[in-house]
C-alpha cells in the first residue's frame, strides 16, 4: 500500500518541542520532495516546510523560520520536523506529502493550494498551550 504516516504529535507547552516523523510505504520515497502543511481550527491549510529529493535543499515559511529544522533519512524512508520553541500559534494539524517539485517557497505555496502533490498523510494533531 503506497502511504503517508504522520507520527510525533501532541500537546506541549508554549517554548517546548516536538518532532514529526512522516514515514513512507510503497513507492520509491527517494523520487519525491517532501512538503509539511499545517491546518490550524477555522483557518486556511498553509505551507510549513519542503526538503527536495534532489540535493535536501530546504524551505521554511517565515514563521517557522529559525525554529523548525526539515530533515530526510532515505535509508529509512522517513523525513522529520523537528520544532522547536513552540507557539500556540504553532497549533494545529500537520500533514506531510509528497511531490515532484523542487523544494522553494513558490512550489511549496502551489504544491499546497493546488493539491499539486503524489501522496497525502492522515496528519497528526500539534497542540501548543499552557
Amino acid at each position: 500500500q503506497k502511504q503517508l504516516v504522520e507520527s510525533g504529535g501532541g500537546l506541549v507547552q508554549p517554548g517546548g518541542s516536538l518532532r514529526l516523523s512522516c514515514a513512507a510505504s510503497g513507492f520509491t520515497f527517494n523520487y519525491y520532495s517532501i512538503a509539511w502543511f499545517r491546518q490550524a481550527p477555522g483557518k486556511e491549510r498553509e505551507g510549513v516546510s519542503c526538503i527536495s529529493s534532489s540535493d535536501a535543499s530546504t524551505y521554511y515559511t517565515d514563521s517557522v523560520n529559525g525554529r523548525f529544522t526539515i530533515t530526510r533519512d532515505n535509508a529509512k524512508i522517513t523525513v522529520y520536523l523537528q520544532m522547536n520553541n513552540l507557539k500556540p500559534e504553532d497549533t494545529g494539524v500537520y500533514y506531510c506529502a509528497a511531490h515532484s517539485y523542487y523544494c522553494s517557497g513558490h512550489n511549496l505555496d502551489y504544491v499546497q493550494s493546488a493539491g499539486a502533490y503524489e501522496y497525502l498523510g492522515q496528519g497528526t494533531q500539534v497542540t501548543v498551550s499552557s
